[in-house]
């Protein structure tokens, strides 16, 4: 069976997209470059679920894009939490907002326009969760930049880890975003701070745990 086959399978077994992603998503691939970068359904939908089993207060997101990520993770919030998420494109702004009003979650998202990197820094936590899917360069810059932003027992997910099979092909050993994930993951799995997993799902996602001592 083709993996196609088994995607379209999963899918149909999966709790389907609601009508604000499924327009945001049909939106982001006529309106913009690159739209692969956008989480999709099935994504989505584990980022919910695991926000839900969470339930956390505070919320930080490393990558917008053009939001669908964003208001999955924010559907599982507490009443009172909040998502702090960072967008490197200001041109996305208003496209962004404009989504949040629709799924009704702009009350618990704060739109921040600039590089991580600088507004990580300004960003007070504790964060419950923190989700990386920004420049694949930086992934170790903004783990090392959030980590103690992060509470004791609290979760990280970073997406892409798997960078469609290139994380393993030696073709792509000097490609610099190869080589960000790359670096990232090997210093994850050295890091005694975290419990950590890869989950094969779409180009990968890696759950850590921080450890509670």
């Amino acid at each position: 069976m083709s993996d196609k086959n088994l995607e379209k399978y999963i899918l149909a077994h999966t709790r389907g997209e609601d009508e604000v992603l499924a327009d945001l998503y049909r939106k982001t691939h006529i309106k913009f470059v690159n739209p692969n970068m956008v989480s999709g359904h099935l994504q989505g939908a584990i980022l919910t679920m695991i926000t839900n089993m969470i339930s956390p207060d505070k919320i930080l997101e490393i990558g917008t894009f053009t939001g669908y990520s964003a208001i999955c993770l924010a559907r599982g919030l507490k009443k009172n939490g909040c998502l702090d998420t960072i967008e490197i494109n200001d041109e996305l702004e208003d496209f962004i907002l404009s989504y949040f009003k629709k799924a009704g979650v702009e009350k618990q998202i704060n739109l921040h326009i600039g590089n991580a990197l600088d507004l990580v820094k300004e960003l007070p936590g504790p964060y419950d969760l923190v989700f990386i899917d920004g420049d694949k360069r930086e992934y170790s810059a903004y783990y090392n930049l959030f980590f103690e932003k992060v509470r004791p027992g609290g979760f990280i997910i970073a997406d892409n880890v798997l960078w469609g099979g290139k994380v393993i092909d030696p073709e792509y050993k000097n490609d610099p975003f190869t080589k960000g994930i790359t670096e990232f993951n090997e210093l994850v799995n050295k890091d005694v701070r975290v419990a950590n997993v890869i989950f094969p799902v779409r180009d990968g996602l890696m759950i850590l745990k921080k450890k509670e001592v």
